[in-house]
């Protein structure tokens, strides 16, 4: 396997786990303990967001309380030296209402989001999330 292909794995591999609902230790393993994330302006984070460790953490914790499930689709990929490029589109099943959506609903996003490791591990990440219309 390619150093391009392993972090095309570790990436898909983070999806797959937010999928499952990891938190802690678990979501903390695929992250660098000096983590930047940056989520840029949308319209759920409309003033846009940067995020330690800690809040990455603390914002998977509270996203099980507003999502039953989500799931991703990379619909394209390009790994350049220590960065992953992913085209994603995710669907999330709300636990709670959302604006016209009920509990129940789905919300579906495309994002594109640039990965970038260091030693095996997300050191950066930048969201560009731009979600369907509700």
């Amino acid at each position: 396997m390619t150093a391009s292909a392993d972090l095309f794995d570790l990436a898909t591999q983070y999806l797959a786990a937010i999928e499952r609902g990891a938190t802690g230790a678990a979501l903390a393993a695929f992250f660098t303990d000096d983590v930047l994330q940056e989520e840029f302006p949308n319209r759920l984070v409309p003033a846009g967001a940067r995020r330690d460790l800690a809040a990455i953490l603390d914002g998977a914790v509270r996203g099980q309380q507003v999502m039953t499930a989500q799931r991703f689709t990379v619909l394209d990929h390009l790994v350049d030296g220590s960065q992953v490029a992913l085209e994603v589109q995710w669907t999330g099943t709300l636990a709670i209402p959302l604006g016209s959506l009920p509990a129940g609903g789905q919300m579906r996003a495309r994002f594109a989001v640039f990965l970038t490791y260091r030693d095996g591990k997300i050191a950066h990440q930048r969201n560009y999330d731009c979600f369907e219309p509700w």
